[in-house]
């Protein structure tokens, strides 16, 4: 559960109270979505601070007043569509927590998938420290997911967002990972680098996407989400770029729509990449594309 409170949603004039039970019940019919039960489990953990287990152990205790209030707030935001991990402030990726606000993009299960094909890459590096690179890094969960597991690596991330960045530097400090953090567009920050392994999520939703009016990427923010007309502009882009900050023999993998698979086989290959490998997500959809400089 999070740690480090906040002040919204703001506090509304005093509501009725009621019991853990009675509550876990208001918030299931005000939300009526097929994941109300778990939405109204952890917004309530989060309004009177307790673990998922308390809720069940002790469905008698009433709430406070401040208590009733806060998780009132929190179902009405959640059914305005605010994400559960931005009212919460957090959200797991490979067995961590990480810090989420408005400025990051929620990490989702599927980007699991980009780690996992990174560190079978890394798994065949020279064994001189390998040093790699996270393009959009965001809240910083790839990364630092990466050094989680090879912890002599020479990380790096780079994101266009000062905002993010600050999210993504919290993290690595608080789960104590070593990763150097640097603003700007894509490649600028790293110019005179080179990589064994880059890695990134970059934007790939289609701009016009009626997609981006639904669900969480409402809320998310939209500079992470779209790129141009097919969805292509920045995996062009860094595919473009990333020969000159490979090393030989390094490896470029890249997150895209599950409809992009052909479309970024050929960009890879178009730039000269080679042993280009598709990978897919939990769901079987094409997820991950890497290639070999």
């Amino acid at each position: 559960m999070n740690t480090r409170r906040s002040n919204w949603p703001p506090s509304v004039t005093s509501n009725p109270a009621m019991n853990i039970a009675e509550a876990l019940s208001y918030g299931k019919q005000q939300l009526n979505t097929d994941s109300a039960a778990l939405d109204a489990e952890l917004l309530l953990c989060e309004a009177i601070e307790r673990a998922r287990t308390y809720l069940f152990t002790w469905p008698e205790t009433p709430l406070t007043p401040e208590q009733t209030d806060r998780f009132k707030n929190l179902i009405e935001a959640r059914s305005q569509g605010t994400p559960v991990a931005y009212l919460l402030g957090e959200k797991e990726f490979w067995g961590m927590t990480f810090e989420v606000t408005p400025d990051t993009l929620i990490p989702r299960p599927d980007t699991e998938i980009l780690v996992e094909q990174a560190l079978t890459k890394l798994a065949t590096s020279a064994p001189t420290p390998p040093r790699v690179l996270d393009l959009g890094t965001g809240s910083g969960a790839i990364i630092c997911a990466l050094k989680s597991e090879r912890p002599a690596i020479e990380a790096y991330a780079v994101d266009a967002s000062p905002e993010a960045l600050q999210v993504a530097r919290r993290n690595a400090e608080r789960l104590g990972l070593n990763i150097q953090f640097l603003q700007g567009d894509w490649f600028s920050p790293v110019d005179e680098l080179t990589f064994d392994v880059i890695v990134s999520n970059p934007p790939y939703i289609v701009e016009q996407d009626p997609h981006l009016s639904q669900g969480d990427v409402r809320f998310e923010p939209l500079s992470a989400l779209t790129s141009g007309k097919d969805g292509l502009d920045d995996i062009r882009s860094i595919v473009k770029q990333s020969s000159a900050h490979l090393k030989d023999s390094g490896w470029l993998l890249i997150e895209h729509g599950y409809h992009q698979a052909e479309d970024v086989a050929a960009i890879f290959q178009a730039n000269g990449f080679h042993e280009v490998e598709l990978f897919f997500d939990y769901g079987q959809n094409p997820r991950v594309t890497a290639g070999r400089k």
